[in-house]
Protein backbone atom coordinates (compact mmCIF):
# COMPACT_ATOMS: atom_id res chain seq x y z
CA UNK A 1 0.00 0.00 0.00
CA UNK A 2 1.33 3.53 -0.59
CA UNK A 3 1.32 6.17 1.68
CA UNK A 4 0.48 9.53 0.76
CA UNK A 5 1.78 13.59 1.51
CA UNK A 6 0.02 16.24 -0.50
CA UNK A 7 2.31 19.87 -0.34
CA UNK A 8 1.92 23.11 -2.39
CA UNK A 9 -1.26 24.44 -0.59
CA UNK A 10 -1.50 28.18 0.05
CA UNK A 11 -3.22 32.01 -0.19
CA UNK A 12 -3.80 33.05 -3.76
CA UNK A 13 -5.72 35.69 -5.33
CA UNK A 14 -8.54 35.15 -7.24
CA UNK A 15 -6.94 34.49 -10.84
CA UNK A 16 -4.02 33.33 -9.52
CA UNK A 17 -2.49 29.73 -9.90
CA UNK A 18 -1.38 26.98 -7.18
CA UNK A 19 0.53 23.50 -8.09
CA UNK A 20 -0.59 21.21 -5.40
CA UNK A 21 1.60 17.99 -5.08
CA UNK A 22 1.27 14.14 -3.65
CA UNK A 23 3.94 12.23 -2.68
CA UNK A 24 3.82 8.34 -2.61
CA UNK A 25 5.69 6.13 -0.85
CA UNK A 26 5.68 2.28 -2.15
CA UNK A 27 7.06 0.33 -4.65
CA UNK A 28 3.56 -0.46 -6.56
CA UNK A 29 2.45 3.13 -6.84
CA UNK A 30 1.83 2.87 -10.98
CA UNK A 31 -1.21 0.41 -9.89
CA UNK A 32 -3.17 3.14 -8.85
CA UNK A 33 -5.63 4.85 -10.11
CA UNK A 34 -4.87 8.77 -8.26
CA UNK A 35 -7.48 10.95 -7.53
CA UNK A 36 -7.44 14.73 -6.34
CA UNK A 37 -11.01 15.54 -3.37
CA UNK A 38 -11.61 18.48 -1.63
CA UNK A 39 -13.71 19.66 0.86
CA UNK A 40 -14.84 23.16 1.67
CA UNK A 41 -16.07 24.59 5.18
CA UNK A 42 -19.23 22.95 6.12
CA UNK A 43 -19.96 21.14 3.29
CA UNK A 44 -19.15 17.57 1.51
CA UNK A 45 -16.12 16.02 0.44
CA UNK A 46 -16.20 16.35 -3.13
CA UNK A 47 -14.14 14.63 -6.35
CA UNK A 48 -11.84 17.20 -8.28
CA UNK A 49 -9.96 14.93 -10.66
CA UNK A 50 -8.24 11.88 -11.36
CA UNK A 51 -5.74 10.11 -13.12
CA UNK A 52 -5.06 6.53 -14.08
CA UNK A 53 -1.97 4.36 -13.26
CA UNK A 54 -0.02 5.60 -16.38
CA UNK A 55 -1.75 8.69 -16.79
CA UNK A 56 -3.33 8.16 -19.94
CA UNK A 57 -6.74 9.03 -18.71
CA UNK A 58 -7.94 11.94 -17.06
CA UNK A 59 -11.48 13.19 -15.21
CA UNK A 60 -12.35 16.18 -13.76
CA UNK A 61 -15.57 17.41 -12.33
CA UNK A 62 -17.33 20.21 -14.34
CA UNK A 63 -16.37 22.78 -11.43
CA UNK A 64 -13.11 22.38 -12.16
CA UNK A 65 -12.95 21.66 -16.41
CA UNK A 66 -10.83 24.04 -18.40
CA UNK A 67 -8.73 24.94 -15.23
CA UNK A 68 -7.16 22.36 -13.45
CA UNK A 69 -4.89 19.36 -14.76
CA UNK A 70 -3.76 16.42 -13.42
CA UNK A 71 -1.13 14.86 -14.34
CA UNK A 72 1.63 11.91 -12.54
CA UNK A 73 5.02 11.26 -12.89
CA UNK A 74 5.50 7.36 -12.08
CA UNK A 75 9.02 7.53 -11.83
CA UNK A 76 9.10 10.19 -9.12
CA UNK A 77 5.98 8.71 -7.25
CA UNK A 78 4.45 12.05 -7.77
CA UNK A 79 0.77 12.89 -8.95
CA UNK A 80 -0.05 16.97 -9.22
CA UNK A 81 -2.93 19.50 -9.89
CA UNK A 82 -2.25 22.34 -11.16
CA UNK A 83 -4.90 25.29 -10.95
CA UNK A 84 -5.64 27.97 -12.81
CA UNK A 85 -7.76 30.79 -12.67
CA UNK A 86 -8.74 30.08 -9.06
CA UNK A 87 -12.18 31.32 -7.71
CA UNK A 88 -12.89 32.29 -4.25
CA UNK A 89 -15.35 29.02 -4.47
CA UNK A 90 -11.76 26.92 -4.57
CA UNK A 91 -11.35 27.27 -1.01
CA UNK A 92 -11.07 23.81 0.47
CA UNK A 93 -8.24 21.45 1.54
CA UNK A 94 -7.41 19.16 -1.23
CA UNK A 95 -6.58 15.31 -0.81
CA UNK A 96 -4.80 13.06 -2.77
CA UNK A 97 -5.67 9.43 -2.91
CA UNK A 98 -5.27 5.87 -4.34
CA UNK A 99 -7.61 3.56 -5.61
CA UNK A 100 -7.30 0.46 -7.65
CA UNK A 101 -9.89 1.45 -10.01
CA UNK A 102 -10.84 4.37 -12.11
CA UNK A 103 -13.47 5.84 -10.22
CA UNK A 104 -14.92 9.14 -8.90
CA UNK A 105 -16.49 7.45 -5.79
CA UNK A 106 -14.38 8.21 -2.52
CA UNK A 107 -14.99 4.88 -0.80
CA UNK A 108 -12.91 3.30 -3.69
CA UNK A 109 -10.02 5.47 -2.61
CA UNK A 110 -7.53 4.60 0.05
CA UNK A 111 -5.77 5.77 1.44
CA UNK A 112 -6.02 9.14 1.67
CA UNK A 113 -3.12 11.48 2.77
CA UNK A 114 -3.94 14.51 5.20
CA UNK A 115 -4.84 17.40 2.76
CA UNK A 116 -3.40 20.75 2.19
CA UNK A 117 -5.36 23.61 2.38
CA UNK A 118 -5.97 26.34 -0.59
CA UNK A 119 -7.10 29.63 0.42
CA UNK A 120 -8.16 32.04 -2.45
CA UNK A 121 -8.97 35.55 -1.55
CA UNK A 122 -11.47 37.93 -3.71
Amino acid sequence: QVQLVESGGGLVQAGGSLRLSCAAAGRTFSNYAMGWFRQAPGKEREFVARINGRGSSTDYADSVKGRVTISRDNAKNMVYLQMNSLKPEDTAVYYCAASTIESRVQRYYNPWGQGTQVTVSS
